[in-house]
């Protein structure tokens, strides 16, 4: 995996002085979660008024030691002033009650004075209303406007700070601490420019130690790269995890699953027993299934074989297809479990020389919308996450021209790594992620590509 050398030069004192002097880019190192930390916000949260705020207020000290509040009273909260208080490492602001244009003015008078006062990888999450749900036009495109003015914000922050919209159903309040707990938390490190959508949903996490506790996964292309580092955060989290991989990749897969306590399942997914073999080894059921394989065959259009062009979409988008309805149907997939798609941020935006590749992962993102509804009768979640520019050995052999753009081309300005994909799979694996189904979460730190 290649290192990115810029970041190291721009972060150290020397290049803090050059970058400054010539108007360089500066992208700052990003806070990651880390084992035994134990609250989502290590440092103040910032929280303002509302109906949505004041359902956050009844747990916000579970989320940290230390609650600000500005723009008016909140319970236990003591008052955010710019010249007493602490550095800002999270803000949750809501307006859910903003209901015409003139209350607009309220997103730049709040945000206008904390934002020089914010920490290193802050994170801001906005709490809104889903505006297709307002009966009144002027209501809804309220409403609208604040996802133009949250998608504006995350590109003019500094310092790693991210922002993201969540737009919350009426039913869907309990939903708010699992989510909050995540995008307020390194565990978002690369995700920024985002709208989630959150429904009423009956599950709840238990333990919020091992979020994942007594739920089985199966992830596929485990063995190494994200595959290995969603295999690693899900059992991280609690779950009892199923690896699977080709056998060409046994001996890495064997020693992964030996790590992990987990158990390791050589298959072809394009085999045309996959789906039986698969069932006929899950005999106690799942909760998650991840399905990770993927292959590209590059070559623009004009010059690429049927067999490029096949296997591709064979392997990235027939075969998770395939066996999620094998594992729906045989009742393999428990109810209230989860599934969860690895797309690729090309295929919102398409690239040059894969249309194989793209078209397989922008089906993949129309399965995962069209499967969602069939679904909620069970509890079941179908997501897309959609990676943009991830620090893996394929992108470290990269030409190095496109290798710097793709890092650079993010508000963000750098790579991901595989553990920012990897946590946002364990989020939507959680009991409660059906709350959020047949959507697409970027992590790409809020890339230009499909913008």
């Amino acid at each position: 995996m290649a290192s990115d050398r810029y970041i190291d030069f721009v972060n150290s004192d020397l290049g803090r002085k050059l970058v400054g002097a010539v108007g360089l880019p500066a992208p700052a190192r990003l806070e990651r979660w880390q084992a035994g930390r134990l609250r989502p916000v290590e440092g103040a949260l910032l929280l303002s008024t509302g109906p949505l705020a004041e359902r956050v207020s009844n747990f916000a000290p579970r989320l940290t030691d230390v609650l600000l509040s500005a723009g008016g009273e909140v319970t236990g909260a003591h008052p955010w002033t710019a010249e007493q208080s602490a550095k800002i490492k999270a803000v949750v602001f809501d307006a859910s009650a903003l209901l015409r244009t003139s209350e607009l003015s309220q997103l730049r008078e709040f945000f206008q004075p904390i934002l020089r006062h914010l920490d290193n990888s802050a994170h801001v999450v906005i709490l809104a209303r889903a505006p297709d749900a307002q009966t009144d036009p002027l209501a809804a495109s309220t409403q609208q406007a604040i996802e133009g003015f949250s998608r504006s914000l995350a590109k003019e922050m500094r310092n790693g700070g991210t922002v993201q919209l969540l737009q919350v159903e009426d039913g869907a309040e309990d939903q708010l601490e699992g989510a909050l707990r995540f995008f307020l938390s390194p565990k978002s490190a690369f995700i920024s420019g985002q709208v989630v959508r959150l429904s009423a949903c009956g599950q709840q996490v238990q333990d919020w130690t091992r979020p994942l506790a007594g739920r089985k996964a199966l992830v596929t292309g485990a063995a190494r790269g994200i595959g290995a580092a969603i295999a690693e955060t899900l059992a991280r989290d609690g779950a009892e995890v199923v690896l699977l991989d080709v056998p060409q990749a046994k001996s890495d897969l064997d020693a992964l699953a030996a790590r992990l306590g987990g158990q390791a399942l050589v298959l072809d997914i394009c085999a045309p027993d996959a789906a039986a073999q698969l069932i006929e080894h899950l005999p106690g059921g799942l909760d998650i299934v991840v399905h990770n394989a993927g292959i590209t065959r590059d070559k623009t259009l004009a010059n690429m074989p049927a067999d490029f062009w096949d296997s591709v979409l064979d392997v990235n988008l027939n075969a998770p297809q395939v066996l999620t309805q094998a594992l729906i149907d045989s009742g393999v997939l428990r109810e209230n479990g989860s599934v969860i798609l690895l797309a690729s941020i090309s295929g919102l935006a398409g690239n040059r020389g894969q249309t194989n590749y793209t078209t397989s992962k922008a089906g993949l993102i129309g399965y995962a919308r069209a499967m969602a509804p069939t679904l909620k009768a069970r509890g079941i979640s179908i997501n897309a996450v959609a990676p943009g520019f991830i620090e893996t050995s394929m992108t470290a052999h990269m030409p190095f021209a496109l290798r710097e753009a793709g890092r650079r081309m993010s508000s963000l300005g750098q790579g991901g790594q595989p553990q920012d994909v990897a946590e946002a799979v364990a989020w939507l694996g959680q009991p409660g992620s059906g709350a959020m189904s047949g959507q697409v979460l970027r992590v790409c730190g809020q890339s230009v590509l499909g913008a």
